[in-house]
């Protein structure tokens, strides 16, 4: 089975540089990848010269040429009205067409959302797409949504949430029952607005492994597999997180460059000051799932580097794999007979 995904190549901050590495990257890793790289063609070209292994695996990969970028400032209801031929819009008809199985962009998040809900629609029985991304924790890393595309989320929508969001944990990580927590201002019952405990009552009776409320220093101790928010708190929580990793990388850096006696103990201690930056790399969680969709999207950080984007990338190849739309539009349509029979 082939698993083609269109990739915008023209979009996020350094646009083709660093999606046709990654994209060559991701390759060499995956034999049964098919890429299709969508931006200014003559650009691609010269770009894919500047990798040797680009001409063995050209049979792997198509241009598709966009005459139009989508800025990373630009509104999203001018990017959906006037730019048809952008980078961003022709990857994703791609999808819609059947051509690709997954899109991948780098670009602006509000009008890759608009574009995506425009071209592809949503699936029948959800009402708003959200996004889904991984956190790292104690334990490994959880994942978490809404991280940021609605930001007045009702208990019913928080649902939905969960409920995509624990198919998508389910089928690739290949955990039977993922757990679920409810992101609140306390574990106890009477905390929290009425809208949280309303959707804490709705998941209660839903069939899905719903364990309570957990507190935000619970994301981060992988106390459960899913974190369900409304999008405001998410995307706060995420970028608090990259905040904090960064601080940190800016005060050890500090600290072992004090002087030669703190510079020698860095040298000493490389390995583990490596290996702490590693699980603290944002770049490393990169790639965000546009769930709700009929279609898998993926957004990747607007600065990412080829080795973040080939991590976004890594996500589109496992969710197409894993049929993941398809999957989540079968528990949805079940679910709403199960409601029209009662």
């Amino acid at each position: 089975m082939t698993i083609k995904v269109s990739i915008d190549a023209s979009g996020g901050d350094h646009g083709i540089p660093v999606t046709i590495e990654a994209g060559i990257k991701a390759l060499g890793e995956f034999k049964d990848l098919h890429l299709f790289f969508v931006g200014d063609e003559s650009t691609i070209q010269e770009e894919l010269l500047k990798h040797s292994s680009a001409k063995n695996l050209s049979k792997r990969f198509n241009i598709t040429h966009a005459s139009e970028i989508v800025a990373m400032n630009e509104s999203p209801s001018i990017a959906l009205r006037k730019k048809k031929d952008s980078s961003m819009r022709v990857a994703i008809n791609l999808v819609k067409d059947g051509e690709a199985d997954a899109c991948v962009s780098a670009g602006n998040t509000g009008a890759l959302m608009a574009i995506s809900r425009f071209v592809l629609k949503t699936i029948h029985g959800i009402d708003r797409p959200a996004i889904m991304g991984r956190m790292p924790t104690m334990t490994g890393h959880t994942h978490m949504l809404d991280l940021g595309a609605n930001v007045d989320s009702k208990p019913k929508a928080l649902v939905e949430f969960a409920t995509m969001g624990s198919i998508a944990v389910q089928y690739t990580e290949d955990i039977s029952t993922p757990t679920i927590g409810l992101l609140n201002v306390g574990e106890e019952e009477m905390k929290g607005n009425e809208k949280i405990k309303e959707t804490s009552e709705l998941l209660k009776s839903s069939n899905l492994n719903y364990i309570g409320f957990i507190e935000g220093d619970d994301i981060y101790k992988g106390s459960v597999d899913l974190v369900v928010c409304d999008g405001f708190e998410g995307n706060i929580a995420l970028k608090a997180s990259e905040g904090v990793a960064s601080m940190m990388g800016h005060y050890l850096k500090q600290a072992f460059t004090k002087n030669t006696f703190t510079k020698i103990v860095a040298l000493i201690a490389s390995p583990v000051l490596k290996d702490f930056k590693s699980s603290l790399d944002p770049g490393k969680y990169n790639g965000a799932s546009l769930l709700g969709l009929r279609g898998v999207v993926i957004k990747s950080h607007g600065g990412a580097n080829a080795f973040s984007f080939l991590q976004a990338i890594k996500e589109a190849h496992i969710e197409a794999h894993a049929k993941i739309t398809e999957k989540i539009a079968n528990q949805v349509s079940l679910e709403l007979e199960n409601q029209q029979g009662d």
